[in-house]
């Protein structure tokens, strides 16, 4: 079997994961070609784990070495773009870990980059392998729901206590991670909304910055979507909630879909409620409701480990990529237009995004940042995980 050699950028908690998932032999169109991280510690740890794969201590070299035709950048968010970049320019596949950037405009020119090279370009979007939310997108597809009038996801079951934002130099301040929960841990669902619902045209929000903790980024997140054909939305988020909630809502023309505990619960109207409302007389008539649980493996999918096998397949036999890493520019621009509204009150145009408006207002909170974390307080961790 032809296996493509895959390089781990990151030796962190994210890239040991795939090294491993890789060298158990749950890839099997993949084989471990290199690891590169900055820390010696993790590379030590490399070297011990696997004394036969080649470790870097630079990317450059790695790509340089001609060990790997894919590499997967696992590293904090402010360098996914440039290292991809790279990666392209020395002709290699680049899958990158979750989120594709911090701000739209360094996403858009690793997109440059990849539209200009003659390579696959993936992101580890691992959500979209979970047929939960496979079924659902095909029935919003196919118009099993009718005209969809509101959808509101409470996702606030990304509990982080102190001791989390502590535990490295890089977490959670605007210089070094770009944000707090809609950077680091909400990327999956806001990827999810824009692949299932399509992307809004428009976005109010409001966030608390260190409300449940000392940090200087994003806790606390409501914001309101608006869609040209009338449809919004309601996107609720906290890292400060225990136990919390993760509970996708959507009312509809042919009634309510529940997504919660990894079950479809679909409310159906056996008449849909315009048509119902058209033709009733009653004045406190419903149309008539069924509740239906709908069919779907519950296991959750393969993972990260189905987006290797995935992209291996794709590069090896010209499959379909499940989730595109171009795709990873939609749900940073949510991101990014939360946040933009959030910190100065206005509803943000989500089709003509001001990537450089929202970039030196970026650069602002860097400027005026007071956070300052002390080496001896934290373990240094350059891991890319949620």
């Amino acid at each position: 079997m032809e296996k493509l050699k895959l390089g781990v950028i990151g030796f962190g908690n994210m890239g040991t994961g795939h090294a491993g998932n890789v060298m158990g032999g749950r890839v099997p169109e993949m084989e471990l070609g290199a690891i590169c991280d900055i820390a010696p510690a993790r590379q030590e740890e490399a070297k011990r784990l696997y004394p036969q794969v080649p470790v870097f201590a630079d990317a450059k070299k790695l790509f340089e070495s001609c060990c790997c035709d894919v590499v997967i950048i696992a590293t904090p968010h402010y360098e996914h773009p440039a290292l991809a970049i790279e990666a392209f320019k020395h002709g290699l596949h680049v899958i990158t870990e979750k989120p594709a950037g911090v701000y739209t405009r360094q996403v858009k020119e690793m997109n440059a980059a990849a539209a200009a090279s003659d390579k696959l370009f993936g992101i580890m979007y691992n959500q979209r392998t979970n047929p939960v939310y496979q079924k659902l997108r095909k029935m919003v597809q196919e118009g099993e729901f009718g005209r969809i009038k509101r959808i509101t996801w409470i996702i606030t079951d990304w509990y982080r206590p102190q001791a989390y934002h502590d535990s490295s130099t890089w977490r959670s301040a605007w210089k070094t991670e770009g944000g707090g929960a809609l950077i680091n841990q909400n990327p999956h669902q806001l990827d999810l909304w824009q692949w299932m619902f399509g992307m809004p045209d428009r976005i109010f929000a409001k966030a608390s910055f260190g409300k449940y903790y000392n940090i200087e980024v994003e806790d606390d997140v409501m914001a309101y979507f608006e869609y040209d054909n009338g449809t919004t939305g309601e996107y609720i988020t906290s890292t400060g909630e225990a136990p919390g909630t993760n509970r996708l809502e959507i009312a509809c023309d042919m009634g309510k879909v529940v997504v919660e505990g990894n079950r479809i619960l679909f409310y159906r109207n056996v008449m849909p409620e315009r048509e119902f409302n058209k033709v009733n007389t009653a004045p406190f008539g419903k149309p008539e409701c069924w509740e239906c649980t709908i069919p779907a493996d519950f296991s959750g999918g393969e993972q990260h480990v189905g987006i290797l096998k995935n992209f291996a397949s794709a590069v090896l036999r010209g499959t379909e990529l499940l989730a595109r890493g171009e795709e990873g520019l939609c749900g940073l621009t949510i991101s990014n237009a939360i946040h933009l509204s959030a910190w100065t009150g206005e509803t943000v145009d989500v089709k003509d995004f001001p990537d450089d408006r929202f970039y030196e207002l970026l650069q602002e909170k860097i400027r005026t940042s007071t956070i300052v974390k002390k080496e001896s307080q934290v373990v240094v961790d350059n891991s890319n995980t949620y």
